[in-house]
């Protein structure tokens, strides 16, 4: 099982722009079969920081989500509008519901 979260902060000016090309990847994302949840957050506090919780069946799952259409045509959307890098962290599951469906 792999668990990231995504740091993604956006141009202030382009969150809109951004919101409509990550729904691309959100959409097909939930269809993979690989993918257990992908759930985008908004920081409440910064409109233009978004946070991406993602669980995937196993490393390899992930560099198959990596190859997709969907992901590749949202990152190719949104770098140009992105204030800097994208920032992953890994973790370990404790207690979370998704473990039953792994």
């Amino acid at each position: 099982m792999l668990i990231q979260m995504v740091r993604i902060e956006v141009q202030p000016d382009h969150v809109d722009e951004f919101l409509a090309a990550f729904r691309i990847n959100y959409v097909g994302t939930r269809e993979e079969p690989g993918n257990l949840r992908f759930d985008v957050l908004r920081d409440p506090e910064a409109s233009n920081l978004f946070f991406v919780y993602e669980v995937f069946k196993s490393k390899e799952a992930l560099e198959e989500h990596r190859n997709t259409p969907h992901y590749q045509e949202c990152v190719r959307r949104i770098d140009p509008i992105l204030t800097g890098s994208r920032t992953k962290q890994f973790f370990d599951p404790v207690m979370a519901d998704f473990l039953a469906e792994a």
